[in-house]
């Protein structure tokens, strides 16, 4: 049993792409808990994915043993604090540390795991990048490790770079943080300049953990990931008791009964040990056969007290923010497409499907995701693990309905499902606090672009003379369609933006349909701001207009709500020559040919139906 004075815990956050993955490794490396002979770039980062766009997307736990001179410059810590009580496991000796260190995601999309994993820990070291500076999931991150109250050590990454601004981005550190500008450190996680005073800064200011083990077993769940031998892996922190192999375990949250397989650390591979206990970060295999059973912010106890302790707080059930269906190319490949979903979703608990059918694309899924990049992670993944291309519709919200009738609201997930304007009473859309940074000359050009959005200003605010925080309050729906694209080519690529679910609030919203030779094809429907429906109604017909082929009749193509035609577009039809054949006489037989035609055009606009082809609906549906 290792000495709790002898733990850390702590995590690396950052904005992405400021270095938190690289700097991981060469801690790796300095406390040598991975072979030189298997170092490689991004170690912490396992999947393919990852490595290829440079971004952290699952958090990843890993335990190192450092080596901290006691008589070094700055220590703390008396000889009696740093010896081990029991190193028959641990095999520590005096000057020995336990550092548990969690890499983090960094993008919004998985803003609760951060949270849960900053709540597995004491301490948390802010990385900002010298060349970029502080940036939008900087600040967020922040926030949150400030809420749980966490002991914030902050560095500056990368000052190996020619374009590195050290004194810029350490006065934006100190204009959040409120530290003096000489207590933040420097730092090259790829060269590894400085990163051994970063361990040594975490082991000096960092708390140990508190915890007993005399105490009721109670484990954060803080990740989980599903094990095909071992049953679902459940990531914890033990705030208190201890856990072994055999133990019966209990889920507060959602109430299931299992028992443990075995208990270990992170290493980075898992490495099993006898028992975990009080203070320490580890894994402990459940046997539980679906991720559902072991939720991220749950707490683990033992049976035999379940009913004598309380759940650990800050536990919600994390639900997708956006949705978007998911159709097979090949109506073949339906019952393919679907086992392939339930795999992914066994390691993936905030990922959702379920069936549905389209008009035009068949049958296929209505998935829940976190965010537009989980969106990406989950349709890059079906292609390279299970060879699927799946055809995306684009993304909408949830929307809640209240009606005239009732007192409870609707929650409904795509205008199909909009009951009709008359018994409506409200309709409510979830809105965001979205925070943007940039520098400063771009202010303008962003501030005409959220002129164009239904965005409200609430706030400006001055990091440095060069830039600036703008805070507004949007409709989520207009954030997660194309604002990232459309702000970048706003700022020339250096804003950056965060955002946080706020709430539900009331809109005039209404139900757009497209009508197609006078039939409403429900797969164009959409909910859109009451301000909007000329706009989005025009688009669709004259984007409708380019790709369905033309008929042997006239087609009116129309956008409405409700009986009112906004906008109309005609598909003129094919015009046969039927004069062709004659050769002089009478003028009154070419008109008697015309007028044959015109009846049979008339009677052909009354009956004939329109095949849309799939290519028009992609050009609406498809992101």
């Amino acid at each position: 049993m290792a000495n709790q004075q002898n733990i850390r815990n702590f995590v690396i956050i950052a904005h992405i792409d400021h270095g938190k993955s690289t700097l991981a490794d060469r801690m790796l490396e300095i406390t040598k808990t991975v072979e030189q002979r298997k170092m490689k770039e991004q170690l912490l980062d396992t999947m393919d994915l990852e490595r290829e766009k440079g971004i952290t997307i699952k958090l990843q736990p890993v335990r190192m043993i450092y080596n901290y001179r006691t008589s070094g410059q700055g220590s703390t810590f008396s000889s009696r604090q740093l010896r081990c009580r029991d190193s028959s496991r641990s095999n520590l000796s005096d000057g020995k540390f336990i550092l548990n260190l969690i890499d983090t995601p960094g993008h919004v999309d998985f803003s609760y795991e951060v949270s849960r994993s900053l709540a597995a820990v004491e301490g948390a070291v802010l990385l900002v990048d010298a060349t970029k500076g502080v940036q939008a999931q900087t600040v967020a991150n922040l926030y949150q490790a400030v809420e749980q109250n966490l002991e914030i050590i902050s560095a500056v990454n990368k000052i190996d770079l020619p374009n590195a601004e050290i004194e810029k981005t350490k006065k934006e550190i100190v204009h959040l943080l409120g530290c003096k500008a000489e207590e933040i450190l420097e730092a090259s996680g790829k060269t590894g300049e400085g990163v051994e005073k970063i361990l040594e800064k975490v082991i000096e200011k960092i708390p140990p953990p508190k915890g007993e083990n005399e105490k009721p077993l109670r484990a954060l769940i803080f990740d989980s990931k599903y094990d095909s031998y071992k049953g679902v892996l459940a990531y914890v922190k033990i705030i208190d008791g201890e856990v072994k192999a055999e133990d019966k375990i209990f889920t507060m949250a959602t109430k299931q009964e299992s028992s443990v397989i075995e208990v270990g650390y992170f290493s980075p591979e898992l490495t099993e040990i006898n028992k975990l206990t009080a203070g320490e970060i580890g894994y402990i295999a459940t046997g539980f056969k679906s991720v559902e059973d072991c939720r991220v912010g749950d707490t683990i106890t033992a049976t035999s007290y379940k009913l004598q302790i309380a759940s650990l707080p800050g536990y919600k059930e994390v639900k997708p923010m956006v949705y978007a269906s998911f159709y097979p190319k090949e109506g073949s490949d339906y019952n393919f497409m679907r086992d392939a979903l339930g795999k992914l979703k066994l390691n993936d608990a905030a990922f959702t499907f379920e069936p549905e059918a389209n008009l035009a694309l068949g049958r296929g899924f209505r998935c829940g995701f976190l965010g537009l990049l989980h969106i990406e992670i989950i349709q890059e993944r079906l292609k390279r693990e299970f060879e699927i291309d799946p055809v995306i519709t684009t993304p909408s919200v949830v929307y809640k309905i209240k009606l005239k009738s009732k007192n409870e609201k609707l929650k409904i997930y795509s205008p199909l499902e909009m009951p009709d304007p008359s018994v409506i009473e409200s309709i409510e859309e979830p809105y965001v606090k979205l925070d943007i940074i940039s520098p400063s000359k771009y202010l303008g050009a962003i501030m005409g672009l959220m002129r164009a959005t239904r965005a409200e200003y609430k706030n400006t605010e001055y990091i440095d003379s060069d830039r600036i925080i703008l805070t507004f309050e949007s409709p989520l729906t207009d954030v997660i369609i194309d604002l990232h694209d459309k702000l970048k080519s706003a700022s020339s690529g250096f804003a950056s933006m965060n955002y946080e679910f706020i709430g539900y609030r009331p809109n005039d919203l209404v139900k757009l349909d497209i009508l197609v030779a006078g039939d409403r094809v429900e797969a164009f429907s959409r909910i859109v701001p009451r301000q909007n429906t000329f706009s989005e109604g025009k688009g669709m017909v004259e984007k409708l207009k380019e790709f369905i082929p033309r008929q042997n009749f006239q087609v009116a193509l129309q956008a409405t709500v409700g009986g009112k035609i906004l906008a109309r577009e005609t598909l003129k039809a094919f015009r046969k020559d039927v004069t062709a054949k004659l050769y002089g006489g009478d003028v009154t037989r070419k008109r008697k040919l015309l007028e044959k035609q015109k009846k049979g055009k008339k009677k052909m606009t009354q009956i004939g139906r329109v095949e849309i082809p799939s290519s028009a609906f992609l050009a609406v549906l498809r992101k």
